[in-house]
């Protein structure tokens, strides 16, 4: 599944290339929504709430749409030809000048502007929130630390918690914080400091398709643990070890050094 760093790029790309436009074509291709022509609507803006991308329009409605874990938006000149199948488009917005098309959405709703937290208002803090502010990472450190008995690394991919970080993260902050994410979240010695490295990281990769937690972009020198299973720790040379964490459709492997990252493991 993307990291909201991902979808945070896709929704700021889209709204630079519809937002104050009039759609020409506007196909919604989902089985609930296939009666809806946005053609004549006006995109007023695209934002995005953690892993949520949210189409406002002039008449008073807003596109949600979800990623799930093979979703996309392309952008497109006119008469461009797409990189998918056109049998995986959801949906189809263009302009005079670009067609944004959304493959293989699986959650779309059509709702209106004013009830858009029916879909995202149960998420925590939006970690790249443009408003950020002291309360949000109050409010994500009271949900964060409620969740005492639980795992580090499943407690810091509940979009609950806070919204925003996946997989990568989850395994990247672990490792940078120096605990085993199976850690009880009672046992973290300092929770805030958790927020603060998630929301780091998201921002340092926002603006960019590429995600470097190391600060380096090249080609395997990217991540700490992330997919590294069996190979060297960059840090102290031990084998990176990977294990499921989690249950059913929530399970997610996990990566980390069991020398760098001491605790509770599987």
């Amino acid at each position: 599944m993307p990291e909201g760093d991902t979808v945070y790029l896709a929704g700021k790309r889209l709204r630079a290339a519809l937002a104050g436009r009039t759609l020409v074509r506007g196909e919604l291709r989902h089985p609930r929504l296939v009666q809806h022509d946005l053609a004549g609507r006006t995109v007023l803006d695209v934002v995005s709430v953690g892993k949520h991308l949210l189409t406002r329009f002039d008449d008073g409605r807003s596109l949600h749409t979800h990623f799930r874990m093979d979703g996309s938006w392309h952008l497109y000149r006119p008469g461009m030809s797409w990189q998918r199948p056109a049998h995986e488009a959801r949906a189809v917005l263009e302009t005079g000048e670009r067609v944004a098309v959304g493959f293989a959405l699986h959650d779309m709703e059509l709702v209106p502007t004013d009830q858009e937290d029916r879909l995202v208002g149960h998420l925590g803090p939006d970690l790249l929130d443009p408003d950020w502010s002291d309360a949000h990472a109050a409010e994500a450190l009271r949900r964060f630390t409620a969740r005492g008995a639980s795992e580090l690394g499943l407690v810091l991919l509940e979009q609950r918690v806070m919204a925003g970080v996946g997989n990568l993260y989850k395994a990247e902050v672990c490792f940078l914080l120096g605990l085993s994410p199976w850690t009880p979240v009672r046992d973290v010695p300092d929770p805030a400091a958790a927020i603060a490295l998630s929301r780091t990281l998201l921002l340092r990769n926002a603006d960019r398709p590429e995600q470097s937690t190391t600060g380096e972009l090249g080609r395997g020198r990217q991540h700490w643990v992330f997919e590294r299973s069996g190979q060297r720790c960059r840090r102290c040379g031990t084998r990176i070890r990977s294990a499921e964490q989690g249950d059913g459709i929530y399970a997610r492997i996990a990566y980390w050094c069991p020398r760098c990252q001491p605790g509770p493991t599987p």
